[in-house]
């Protein structure tokens, strides 16, 4: 299943050993789900991997945070958007994640933000919003 996997899901999946965040991540590093990553995400990974405040109450540090990040990154495929679709997110910076989403032919974007998502003025009937907790409960 190819899926987009939002930051607020990294983030929860260093802070949390035992969530569903971290499934997620588990079962992309066990090539179960083939995340993607464009341009934008991985600025806007890099951007939250730089702070240290969602990262406060992690029990890892930043070297294991690192090592992770990067096999994270390393089980990413690659996608190149060349059509914006802007479908018009509440919050603007979203829209790479659909854009992403729809470019790389992902079924679901997984995140925690999925209202915003749902709001979206453009819509794509096969692709789906899906929380940490829901991606696993369908595997």
């Amino acid at each position: 299943m190819r899926i987009v996997v939002d930051t607020n899901v990294f983030v929860a999946a260093v802070s949390s050993p035992d969530g569903a965040s971290r499934e997620v991540l588990r079962r992309c590093l066990l090539d179960r789900y083939e995340p993607l990553m464009g341009q934008a995400l991985l600025a806007e990974y890099e951007s939250v991997l730089a702070r240290a405040e969602p990262f406060a109450t992690s029990p890892i540090d930043e070297s294991e945070r690192d090592a992770l990040w990067a096999a994270f990154a390393s089980r990413c495929q690659w996608v190149r958007v060349y059509y914006l679709w802007r479908p018009n997110l509440p919050d603007e910076a979203d829209n790479h994640v659909v854009e992403l989403a729809v470019a790389g032919g992902a079924e679901a974007i997984v995140t925690y933000n999925t209202r915003d998502f749902e709001r979206a003025e453009l819509q794509f009937p096969g692709l789906r919003l899906l929380r940490p907790r829901e991606l696993i409960a369908e595997d």
